[in-house]
């Protein structure tokens, strides 16, 4: 098939779909195939501004409108992104740019994506201030949440319909308006989420969609953040260039809400229900190849139940293999510079001391097989930074501070998991490992709504998806009438 009669994405700018200013282009590929499955318009310097100043011209009326037809609209959405049109589109559009799988597919974007949209409807409950007499006698004051303005949202490509969702759905309902940069990896699968909205009804310009060439993306976020109608960032991925957009949104004093990663643990006590906690364990490691935040890559178990866990969970990982999405459980890596850094973890832990019990430190492409290690320590790369891929490493420690130290040697603190049939044990030990979200007896991959991707800081990144992290609180005094001392003028 020629370049010419691929999928082509557009940008979206103040309602219109349109092609780079330039005429440039980016192509993008399959991961497992490296096949080009599409070609999107790469914006220019001024494709940038011109989506940031149409969001700013949109403003104030969207700000102004009620808060039952900004909500309308989003349940709107959250309809039609469950009709077979979009299902079908968004399982296309997925399946070439990710070589995603089917529960990928057919959960995290669509029916939750739904879900998202609906929890983020059911926030406009919050908008809402109040009112206290003032320290003036007679006086009063009115406390308002407004919105804050233009919305810089940047979104992933792992979960891409979902995560786009997040990070506009809830600046939406506030009232603010936001421009939409995606991945590079995805611009089709993200592109999907403006047409949403605006079939919903989103008036011009509230909702605007940028794709861009990897090779100008720095440049080009560099200058969006640094434009004055940008008041925050929103950005979901790696803390590495978490920490440029940081550096960045610093130099002029804007605020940003982060969601960076995981190295989820989980923590296996001598009394669990092992075969269960293997299984959540596998299936938690696995899901997408192990793309996604919440996925389990530490595992802390207790000494008498290692010989066995070690045992169950091995055997499950073994007989799961990556490949072609259409015949395989896990599918491949983004890209192939992604499947050699997770070989490059791997050897590194293994040249540390630590013994790969399941894998072969190779790969075929993007594809990696599982791998289980052991013996890894904090302080090395496969310990401490986030693989992302599917790669399982598993500690034993004897007492429980020993495991909750273990647990805490990292600077991720998204998700976690433990294992225990004692509930006081439970509640005792999740409460001192530092993580935004501990499941008891269940899988790191979990979710509770929109506030249940939080990390606590670090390299987990910082502030929520709720309606204090995209709105301002506001104080209106009213002073009581009649005559008033003044400095100065008594």
């Amino acid at each position: 098939m020629s370049t010419e009669n691929l999928p082509f994405t557009s940008l979206l700018i103040d309602g219109q779909l349109r092609a780079a200013s330039d005429g440039q282009v980016f192509e993008t590929r399959n991961s497992y195939t490296g096949n080009v499955v599409g070609r999107a318009a790469s914006a220019t310097s001024q494709d940038c501004k011109d989506a940031i100043e149409a969001a700013g011209r949109a403003f104030d009326k969207w700000e102004q409108t009620p808060l039952s037809q900004r909500r309308d609209i989003l349940l709107k959405a959250a309809d039609l992104i469950l009709t077979d049109e979009y299902k079908d589109k968004i399982r296309a559009a997925l399946k070439d740019e990710t070589s995603a799988v089917d529960p990928v597919l057919d959960f995290f974007n669509v029916p939750l994506a739904a879900s998202w949209i609906r929890d983020a409807a059911g926030l406009a409950m919050q908008m809402k201030g109040e009112t206290f007499p003032s320290d003036i006698p007679g006086g009063h004051v009115i406390a308002q949440r407004r919105a804050i303005g233009v919305i810089l949202a940047i979104s992933p490509w792992n979960v891409p319909i979902l995560l786009s969702i997040r990070a506009v759905a809830v600046p939406l309902i506030c009232g603010n308006t936001v421009v939409l940069k995606c991945s590079e990896i995805t611009p089709r699968s993200q592109a999907i989420v403006a047409e949403l909205f605006k079939e919903a009804g989103l008036p011009d310009g509230v909702l605007n969609f940028i794709s861009m060439d990897r090779k100008d993306a720095s440049t080009l976020t560099a200058e969006m953040i640094a434009h004055p109608l940008v008041r925050k960032i929103n950005f979901t991925g790696s803390d590495r260039v978490g920490k440029i957009i940081a550096a960045e949104a610093a130099k002029w004093l804007k605020p940003c809400v982060f969601e960076l990663g995981g190295k989820c643990p989980v923590v296996v006590l001598d009394d669990a229900d092992i075969e269960d906690a293997a299984r959540a364990i596998v299936s938690s490691a696995l899901l997408h190849s192990g793309q996604i935040c919440m996925s389990t890559e530490r595992v802390i178990v207790q000494r008498k139940a290692s010989e066995t866990l070690i045992s169950a969970v091995n055997k499950i990982m073994s007989s799961l293999k990556a490949g072609d999405a259409d015949s395989n459980p896990l599918t491949a890596l983004s890209t192939e510079a992604a499947a050699e850094n997770v070989l490059s973890m791997l050897k590194d832990a293994k040249q540390d001391g630590a013994e790969v019990v399941v894998g072969d430190l190779t790969r075929e492409g993007a594809v990696v097989q599982p791998h289980v290690v052991t013996g890894a320590k904090p302080g090395t790369r496969l310990w401490d930074r986030e693989s992302f891929g599917p790669v399982v490493t598993i500690a034993v420690a004897d007492t429980i501070d020993e495991i909750v130290e273990l647990t805490n040697s990292s600077a991720y603190s998204l998700n976690a998991a433990l294992w225990t049939k004692d509930v006081n044990a439970a509640i005792n030990v999740a409460g001192r490992i530092r993580a935004g979200l501990t499941s008891v007896n269940g899988p790191t991959v979990h979710i509770e709504g929109l506030r249940g991707l939080t990390g606590l800081g670090g390299a987990t990144g910082y502030g929520h998806f709720d309606v204090e992290s995209f709105t301002d609180v506001r104080m209106i005094v009213i002073h009581a009438p009649g005559p008033k001392p003044y400095p100065v003028l008594g």
